[in-house]
């Protein structure tokens, strides 16, 4: 039983593929009938769904030039970049037939949940648009069943000539979720509708639709010569395909030329990127498997350009005719299993000649002679590398070692504290010792360590796993547990609320906002629920309300919501009991409430406090 090596310790059984995409072809035929076919194979072991295209303009494109939209956090929750919470885009028609026709499916979702609970591996897969939906499914199943059920079996994604989805924070957090390997994409060399999404339906749209009845399975294009526009229809496509490489080309190799962002201000850019693993046909039975998103981009705008002007109409023919090839193709490809999966881009040769080459590198470079990439795409190919490898050295680079230093005095000044019988917070405030300077000090170093780290995030400078490594969660929330109070001791010691505003509306540092998304969404935790480092801003500023000619009536539901939450966290071990410290801010500001609503507080539940101090 053959099987292709598709990543590090991952092998997919090559009859398995085979049976998918037969499904996948079989599902353009029954569309009239169902949004979707299953069929068991492998002894049982697997689960087949198979999704159909969709051969209209509106299927594709519906609004924005690209056609895409904001993702449904709803339904996908975590297609989001965590610390600075922006969502990702997918294209709309995409998603909402996935939620009309498929999550909406009361069938599908029983066949799915039976499929889980009896252990079968789930193997979603779709021809063109068909491998869209799958797409969609596959990250539905994992945000369903996958995160919430250690036992439940991977699902499988194989799509095949199918269109690109989603923009880079959709690839970013497949791959922060460690989803992306999931997810196998075939493409032939010049199959042109993995690439149609790199234009805008403007530059495309007089062609666009008897492109598409050419392409449906129901049509009579087989009876038929290549539709005319198909010239024209080529030449848009792989134009905007090359605009958008060479444009994310310049950002691999640092160039910094304003004229880059001049461009994009007069030229609009496709909103798409690549995610998981892409298996490209070379047309001559060998197959190159990468994973590495910017890297594909690349290959997909260079293994489908021209060689020379000569050879448009015949390319054009094949970039339409080539879309169902795979079949045949990867059955030539599978009997002879002549794979080459790419993996250290940077070491790739920038040179054609194989003379003097070891026998690996002619292997490679017969590869990529077969995909017709130039010494230019090369170079391509190796800053994607290059820039992998970079951000790994980025990560390696935050000083860890400082950071260590830094929050063991801050811990051994928080013990000092309560030995001279103050909270950190109040002691930290007023500012009397030379420890208190001290701690300031290290609070600001700390602030530029994990600044530079929310920067380097905001520019995608680091790997996309970092957000999810449990290692930096657990630092990120250490962090900002110890440190958070004394910034906001620091902000109201200056009275900086009076400037600002409020410090949780106005003053509280991004470094904070990302860490506790982080622990929020690694624990499945709704937003804003681990604000127990914030908790000293909202005593402040009910605080400052109370003292108001208002009294305590118009904030009688802030106060008491303040107090659930105190003794939630002091009881889980998130806030130190210091604030019932009897001259800590917080009991001094408590005491002062109603005697009737002190009686009744539930402050008064929790372990350690006493009742001397009502």
């Amino acid at each position: 039983m053959a099987s292709l090596k598709v990543g590090e310790n991952r092998e997919i059984n090559t009859d398995l593929i085979q049976k998918a995409y037969s499904l996948a072809v079989k599902a353009h035929n029954k569309s009239s009938q169902k949004s979707y076919i299953l069929e068991k194979t492998g002894g049982s072991s697997y689960v087949i769904f198979s999704f159909p295209g969709y051969w209209s303009e509106n299927d594709w494109y519906d609004g924005e030039p690209f056609g895409e939209t904001k993702i449904n956090l709803d339904l996908f929750p975590s297609l989001r970049s965590i610390g600075i919470d922006e969502h990702a885009k997918v294209n709309k028609v995409f998603l909402q037939r996935f939620v009309d026709k498929i999550s909406r499916n009361q069938d599908f979702r029983k066949e799915v949940e039976k499929a889980k609970n009896e252990k079968k591996q789930i193997v979603f897969t779709g021809h063109s648009t068909g491998g869209s939906v799958s797409t969609l499914a596959t990250i539905w199943f994992l945000e369903k069943y996958w995160r919430s059920d250690a036992s439940a079996t991977s699902p499988l994604c194989l799509t095949f000539g199918c269109p690109l989805t989603g923009n880079h924070i959709f690839s970013h957090a497949l791959r922060r979720e460690q989803w992306a390997p999931y997810f196998i994409h075939f493409v032939m060399r010049y199959d042109i509708v993995p690439r149609i999404l790199l234009a805008p339906i403007s530059s495309i749209k007089h062609e666009f639709q008897p492109i598409l009845q050419f392409l449906n399975p129901k049509s009579t294009r087989a009876s038929t010569n290549t539709p005319p526009e198909a010239s024209n229809f080529y030449t848009n496509v792989m134009k905007n395909a090359s605009s958008m490489a060479s444009h994310a080309a310049c950002s691999l190799m640092g160039n910094t030329n304003l004229l880059l962002e001049t461009m994009t201000n007069f030229t609009t850019l496709s909103p798409y990127k690549p995610f998981g693993t892409f298996v490209f046909c070379t047309g001559n039975r060998k197959l190159v498997i990468l994973s590495n998103p910017d890297a594909i981009l690349q290959l997909l705008s260079y293994s489908f350009q021209l060689d020379n002007e000569a050879e448009c109409l015949d390319v054009a023919q094949r970039s339409l005719q080539q879309h169902f090839s795979y079949g045949n193709e990867l059955k030539d490809c599978f009997n002879k299993l002549d794979a080459l999966l790419l993996e250290s881009l940077e070491k790739l040769p920038l040179s054609a000649d194989s003379t003097t080459a070891s026998s690996d590198i002619t292997t490679i470079n017969a590869a990529l002679k077969d995909l017709g990439l130039s010494i230019r795409a090369r170079l391509c190919l190796c800053a994607a590398g290059e820039l992998e490898k970079r951000k790994i050295g980025n990560k390696n680079s935050i000083d860890l070692k400082k950071a260590d230093i830094a929050m063991k005095y801050l811990e051994d000044y928080k013990l000092s504290c309560g030995r001279q019988g103050l909270g950190c917070y109040d002691a930290f405030k007023i500012q009397k010792s030379t420890e208190d300077f001290e701690a300031n000090v290290k609070r600001l170093e700390l602030a530029g360590i994990w600044d530079e780290i929310i920067e380097m995030l905001k520019r995608y400078d680091l790997p996309d796993a970092f957000e999810g490594e449990k290692k930096w969660i657990d630092l990120g929330t250490k962090y900002r547990r110890l440190v958070e109070p004394l910034d906001i001791a620091n902000f109201y010691r200056h009275l900086k609320n009076d400037v600002t505003g409020p410090y949780t509306e106005k003053g509280r540092p991004n470094r904070y906002k990302c860490t506790q998304r982080w622990l929020e969404h690694a624990q499945r935790m709704p937003a804003g629920s681990c604000g127990e480092s914030c908790f000293w801003a909202d005593v402040e500023e009910l605080r400052i309300k109370n003292s108001s000619k208002e009294g305590f009536a118009p904030f009688k539901d802030k106060v008491l919501q303040l107090e659930e939450q105190a003794k939630k966290w002091i009881n889980d071990k998130v806030l130190d009991k210091d604030v019932l410290m009897e001259n800590s801010t917080f009991m001094v500001w408590w005491k002062k409430q109603p005697e009737t609503h002190k009686l009744a507080s539930c402050i008064k539940d929790i372990e350690g406090f006493k009742i001397t101090s009502v």
